[in-house]
């Protein structure tokens, strides 16, 4: 008895070599898992989430203007009551060409940086809107008055992403009556 004991020595230290490498390969898929997840929650937890935040603060900026106001400066806040565009019909929604009085920057920590379309340099989110007439069919847009209604659209975006994968990008459309 005692001499078979003495053939089975060193099986327990081979057993956890095993074991051990059998582990390391499968920490190691797991950790590339934490890495994807750590990544997709920043995006699209976090990054998307606040880009969506931004948007709709400006859009309820921009709905506490009157319908006919074209002066008042919407690119600061509280808008200040000349210098700027208003509700007046123009702008554009496109993030990469920036129309002026129709776009602002904010810094990480969602603070104003002000406008104009030179980015500066410590901007994180960039948030750009468009101003159109509604047209009777209720889907196209024009410089001209047909409805009396005015289509807000605003988009805000974010600098860079974490792990440099797709840009998180929110857009944000509202109506306002002429009545309003």
């Amino acid at each position: 008895m005692i001499a078979r004991l003495g053939s089975e020595r060193g099986t327990t230290l081979i057993e956890t070599a095993i074991a051990s490498a059998i582990l390391l390969v499968v920490m190691t898929g797991l950790l590339s898992m934490a890495a994807l997840a750590t990544t997709y929650t920043e995006n699209h937890g976090h990054l998307e989430a606040r880009t969506t935040e931004y948007a709709q603060d400006k859009m309820e900026q921009l709905l506490s203007l009157a319908f006919s106001d074209s002066v008042s400066d919407s690119v600061v806040f509280p808008a200040g009551v000349a210098g700027g565009s208003g509700l007046a019909v123009g702008g554009g929604t496109n993030t990469a060409a920036p129309v002026n009085l129709y776009v602002d920057w904010l810094a990480n920590d969602g603070s104003l940086l002000g406008g104009g379309t030179a980015a500066p340099a410590t901007w994180f989110y960039e948030r750009v809107w468009e101003i159109c007439y509604l047209q009777a069919d209720n889907v196209a847009c024009s410089a001209a008055p047909v409805t009396g209604i005015k289509r807000i659209t605003v988009t805000s975006t974010v600098h860079a992403s974490v792990g440099h994968t797709l840009i998180p990008k929110s857009t944000v459309v509202a109506l306002k009556a002429s009545q309003f």
